[in-house]
């Protein structure tokens, strides 16, 4: 009996510690980005540095985890400071990742030091793991472009989708959703700045493709939830499809990314499930995706598990 009991402990314990959400224990993650590229999906995550019992974000820095089989992730050493933008202050809020021409190109969003607002920056680097640099040296956008709304926070949450033609896209704000396509060397807004009138949409855009249909996510109200809308092409016109996933318990936001990676899709987000987690004191996780047989996305619940196993082939590490 003693030697079954301690098996079961044993093994309760090797479960745990295989367990994908949150995909670190380590430290503090909140508002993914992912990237796959050559086999191995890439995540950039905010570090939530806020102390226990907290009243605001503390955040610096992104960081890059990657892995093999969505459940089995590796910490890359080298962070990416806000500073890697010399023109801004403080705060490394939500980012994207795109790929062109052999090219890692990561927006980032940041308070401008003499523009007051939140800006987006665009770095780049010859690796997804970094090192980034400016790609430009000023900001691709600032709060005196965009008028819609007085608060200093609406230019936040960049998302970019390259499509199918080669056209680039940048998605991006807070309580208005605005857009601009990007010039092909993906550091200059092509066009003037659209905005689209979304249902209790408050920030966290994202679009992604699946078969044909482009499927553009965000976060609702506030508390958050998850919806998402669907149309014929990277600019709509959109239609509501539902809620993807509810709002979490402790932490008012949610903020989505979504890939496809060998063969199935899936979902990232965070929530503040971690002991001491909370508002400011968020974890990234992830769920695997499904789709109905009329293009729906299915809604998804949050786990502790995470998706099954899904190793690339001829991934490492």
């Amino acid at each position: 009996m003693l030697k079954q009991s301690l098996a079961a402990i044993l093994l309760a314990a090797t479960a745990v510690a295989q367990a994908a959400n949150p995909i670190t224990n380590k430290i503090f993650t909140a508002d993914p980005a992912a990237l796959v590229d050559n086999g191995r999906v890439y995540l950039y995550v905010g570090h939530d540095e806020g102390k226990e019992g907290g009243k605001d974000y503390v955040m610096n820095e992104w960081r890059v985890f990657s892995s093999c089989d969505m459940q089995n992730w590796t910490a890359h050493p080298d962070p990416v400071p806000y500073s890697v933008f010399k023109w801004a202050g403080r705060d490394a809020w939500a980012s994207d990742i795109a790929k062109r021409n052999g090219k890692y190109y990561l927006y980032g969003t940041v308070d401008h030091k003499t523009i007051p607002g939140k800006a987006i920056g665009v770095a780049v680097s010859n690796s997804p793991t970094g090192p980034f640099v400016d790609a430009r040296g000023t900001a691709l956008v600032t709060n005196d472009m965009t008028h819609e709304t007085p608060i200093a926070w609406d230019d936040i949450d960049p998302a970019v989708f390259v499509d199918d033609d080669g056209q680039a896209y940048l998605y991006w704000g807070n309580t208005v959703m605005k857009y601009a396509r990007l010039k092909p060397n993906m550091i200059e807004l092509d066009g003037p700045i659209h905005t689209v009138g979304l249902e209790a949409f408050t920030e966290a855009s994202y679009l992604h493709k699946h078969k044909g249909t482009y499927y553009l996510s965000y976060s609702r109200k506030f508390p958050e939830e998850t919806v998402y809308m669907s149309g014929p092409s990277a600019t709509g016109p959109w239609s509501f499809g539902g809620v993807i996933m509810e709002q979490n318990s402790n932490v008012k936001t949610i903020h989505q990314a979504i890939v496809d990676f060998n063969g199935k899709s899936y979902i990232f987000y965070h929530n503040g499930k971690l002991p001491t987690g909370g508002e400011y004191r968020r974890s990234v996780a992830v769920e695997e995706l499904h789709y109905g047989p009329d293009g729906k996305i299915l809604p998804v619940a949050q786990t502790g598990q995470g998706p099954a196993a899904n190793p690339s082939p001829g991934c490492k590490g």
